[in-house]
């Protein structure tokens, strides 16, 4: 999991300035390799896990006492917490509603910290890509809402999730850049000039 290069932001900018020539739509692009550093999940686990260990291990050793098995829990406890800790390991650990839930609050988050939701006739658009969470979401303000269906936007979205997954997040941005710019040529046109937004990507640490 790579974030872009200086050269695939500046195709990204690029792509946005061609696009809102043609709309009155402001487009922000917003991406960042994880939504959450869930450190709570491996704990969680950990914790459930031990709880069970001792019961398990008087079931089949019930010549432990129980100093013992008070160690025997909290040494499991502390080496599945350092196990779970692993990025491999606690990906799988993750439930994936827990991980588009987190994503989707930052992705609000950022609509409003980007200043979506000030633009002149409300025109303001997000396209939000979480990579570690294979997610991605547009959000729109009410300006393009009245004249677009938020279901014009699923098969976009899907094709840019699939990019992800396949590690081409530069070319899942550049395809879904276009296809939204289509689609507001026609709907939402450019009736002046205006750029209220910035137009590079913005990469969240």
């Amino acid at each position: 999991m790579t974030l872009l290069s200086k050269d695939d932001q500046e195709a990204v900018t690029t792509a946005i300035n061609q696009v809102e020539r043609e709309t009155d739509a402001e487009l922000v692009t917003v991406l960042t390799a994880q939504s959450d550093n869930y450190n709570y999940i491996p704990l969680l686990w950990a914790g459930i896990l031990a709880l069970l260990v001792p019961g398990i291990a008087n079931y089949f050793g019930s010549w432990l006492g129980a100093d013992t098995l008070l160690l025997v829990q909290w040494g499991t406890f502390m080496l599945l917490s350092l196990l779970f800790r692993v990025p491999g390991i606690q990906t799988r650990l993750i439930p994936t509603q827990v991980r588009h839930w987190r994503a989707s609050n930052l992705a609000r988050r950022q609509f409003l910290e980007q200043n979506l939701h000030h633009t002149e006739g409300a025109t303001g658009m997000l396209i939000f890509v979480s990579e570690a969470e294979r997610y991605v979401e547009i959000l729109v303000d009410q300006g393009i809402a009245d004249v677009l269906d938020n279901s014009v936007w699923e098969a976009i979205v899907a094709d840019f999730t699939a990019s992800v997954r396949q590690g081409q997040t530069r070319q899942g941005f550049l395809d879904c850049i276009a296809a939204c710019g289509k689609l507001l040529k026609e709907h939402v046109p450019a009736t002046h000039e205006r750029n209220e937004l910035p137009n590079h990507l913005v990469i969240l640490s």
